[in-house]
């Protein structure tokens, strides 16, 4: 360890969507708890999505629309500012639609904050399109809220990682667990299955492969307490036949499970891929996704 602690991330401003349903009302009040640990403004987005509701409707209408968007901020500021009369709040009502309102919002350093469901679509969706569309194109930390609002806390952040090129956004898992006083777990699942016929055959050493992931996620795991030397981490490697299924099962015991979005293969739109997805479905707890190029600057800086 290095006799001076290294520069670390900067937790941004909390940006978070109000819709008036009870997702997005926990939503609300996670976002106010994670700003106030963050030291950080909350901000409230209602996306009134005026612009594109012009072309149907008339302009009564859309003022009918505006001022119910203004009330409901203006009563969700007020609640939030009951349990944290000292944080900072301000309001945004925004004419875009949701997805782009949130991500204008919070610009190139904030962290965007939803909740699991949205008021449209069907009771039994696991996430709304609101969720999976900020998820998947934000070039931001996205944070959707899942689980049980009143779980008991465990004290601990998980970071599902996968090898070294993951430093970037274990960082800000890091950033997090220490704005909490909680532990940090790294947790990377190594699945036989995804290289026997591929990367390996039966016949290569899987158990060197094997103890060459163990070797990445110790490492990563050293760089860690090198930017946060009072922080406790742990690092463990499962062996699965399901990374999904051991990810949603790890996070039953966590308060935040973080991990990075995967990069598209040509380069281009948002992707979430299957592990991502499969998380913000089905969790127990809120889920972070951090896109790869924030976490590039994270690691960069």
């Amino acid at each position: 360890m290095t006799s001076e602690t290294p520069t670390r991330p900067e937790l941004g401003d909390v940006v978070v969507g109000v819709d008036g349903s009870s997702s997005g009302r926990g939503a609300v009040l996670w976002a106010a708890h994670e700003a106030d640990r963050r030291g950080r403004p909350l901000h409230l987005v209602h996306a009134a999505d005026t612009d594109r509701r012009a072309a149907f409707a008339d302009a009564g209408t859309i003022r009918a629309v505006r001022e119910a968007g203004r009330d409901l901020l203006a009563e969700t500021a007020s609640a939030v500012r009951d349990l944290f009369p000292d944080l900072p709040v301000t309001e945004d009502l925004s004419r875009q639609e949701p997805v782009a309102g949130l991500r204008a919002a919070a610009g190139h350093r904030g962290t965007i904050v939803v909740g699991s469901r949205g008021l449209g679509g069907f009771a039994s969706l696991r996430l709304g399109s609101v969720g999976l569309g900020v998820a998947g194109r934000a070039e931001v930390p996205t944070i959707v809220v899942r689980g049980d609002g009143d779980r008991p806390l465990s004290g601990s952040v998980t970071a599902a990682v996968h090898g070294a090129s993951d430093l970037g956004w274990l960082l800000v898992a890091a950033a997090e667990a220490d704005a909490r006083k909680a532990a940090l777990r790294l947790v990377s699942v190594w699945n036989v299955l995804t290289h026997v016929g591929s990367v390996a055959t039966m016949l290569d050493d899987l158990d060197g492969i094997a103890r060459q992931r163990v070797h990445e996620v110790k490492t990563l795991a050293d760089l860690a307490r090198e930017f946060y030397p009072h922080l406790t981490v742990s690092h463990h490697v499962e062996t699965g036949t399901s990374t999904p299924g051991i990810l949603v099962e790890a996070s039953a015991h966590t308060d935040l499970l973080v991990m990075g979005r995967e990069h598209r293969a040509l380069g281009a739109g948002p992707s979430l891929g299957r592990v991502a997805h499969v998380l913000l479905h089905h969790a127990h707890c809120p889920v972070e996704i951090v896109p790869p190029a924030f976490a590039a600057r994270v690691a960069e800086t």
